[in-house]
């Protein structure tokens, strides 16, 4: 049983997602041999940067569309949300299937996927279906236009992007219970998803209240705290530390061996930086809505973590974060990285 229309949300998001930037075929298939280079390139500075290895059969690196992103999140999200699929068919019937309900879910999935497929440069398949393996996306039109945007120079750019994701790669590739946390993570929070009409039209009324703050420039407010029980707000603090704490360790790794391969580093670190702090009117509502700011966050609040910690017991100590579910750190220890040094030390 489906709450989502799965093939309208994606057929939804194909068909609205832009294109990308106007660039001929010879430019097209320039900046797509360059990315898969700077994907094989990048592979060695990581692993001796981080101490981490992953398979790249196993775990390879692809360069993709837009169109390409969205099918790939749309199983991914398909995989995420079955158990709950499940519970949803089995307490609200057929009916609820079929009718208005999972089309209207689509439209809005497909709608949200379009957007987004605009703005990520890279993203690793941290979640896929029994049998397939795992890949990480470069998505090669995001890419040429932010490189674009910036007016940086274009190899030196996907370099510098590809560090960063081959980073997300290896710490998957190579942690073997990373998956599978995240995975029970999210199956924790989605068990906490009240199915009945009843709190669902309670839910529906948090979240046209979230909007209208957003709207009147709240801070803080987001459509995500709108939909989550006491439980739930646990979880995803736990699930924003994990985030935090991938994040920051790829921005670190991308800056640490970016100078010696990425000549034109401090001018992208700069005007990237800008850029992720002044959206557009239009993106930076959106971004609220959907708690991207908090995203944002976590780039900075992660990396200060990471460079905190390496900087008080090296690489190798920093390491310890990827022994077990246990060793990783609290929302509370990415913003104080000393108290998860003396946690771990002690």
């Amino acid at each position: 049983m489906a709450m989502v229309d799965w093939h309208a949300a994606e057929d939804i998001g194909v068909r609205l997602v832009p294109a990308g930037p106007q660039i001929s075929s010879l430019e097209a298939n320039e900046a797509v041999a360059d990315l898969q280079s700077a994907a094989t390139a990048s592979v060695e500075p990581v692993r001796e940067a981080t101490g981490l290895f992953a398979d790249t059969v196993t775990h390879r690196a692809v360069v993709v569309d837009r169109s390409e992103w969205i099918r790939s999140n749309v199983v991914g999200m398909r995989e995420l949300l079955s158990p709950l699929e499940a519970r949803v068919g089995e307490q609200q019937g057929p009916s609820w299937v079929t009718g208005s309900a999972g089309r209207v879910a689509a439209i809005e999935l497909g709608a949200a996927l379009s957007w987004v497929a605009t703005k990520v440069l890279g993203q690793y398949e941290a979640v896929v279906p029994q049998g397939q393996r795992n890949r990480l996306l470069l998505v090669a039109p995001n890419i040429v236009s932010v490189e674009r945007e910036l007016d940086v120079p274009p190899q030196d750019f996907r370099m510098w992007v590809a560090l960063h994701e081959e980073t997300h790669r290896v710490q998957f590739g190579a942690v073997p219970w990373l998956e599978a946390h995240f995975r029970s993570e999210v199956e924790v929070f989605l068990s906490e998803v009240e199915t009945s009409n009843t709190q669902a039209l309670k839910r529906l009324g948090a979240v046209v209240s979230a909007v209208v703050r957003v709207l009147g420039g709240a801070p803080g407010a987001t459509i995500i705290d709108a939909l989550q029980t006491p439980r739930q707000r646990e979880v995803f603090l736990r699930l924003t530390a994990l985030m935090s704490l991938l994040e920051g360790h790829a921005d670190y790794v991308m800056d640490s061996v970016g100078p010696e391969i990425v000549p034109s580093l401090p001018q992208i670190r700069s005007r990237f930086d800008v850029r992720r702090r002044s959206p557009g009117a239009r993106d930076g509502l959106m971004r609220r809505l959907l708690g991207m700011d908090a995203k944002l966050k976590q780039y900075t609040d992660g990396r200060k973590f990471v460079a905190h910690v390496v900087d008080a017991v090296g690489m190798n100590g920093f390491n310890q974060v990827w022994q077990s579910p246990e060793s990783l750190p609290s929302s509370t220890e990415i913003e104080q990285p000393a108290l998860w040094v003396d946690r771990i030390s002690g």
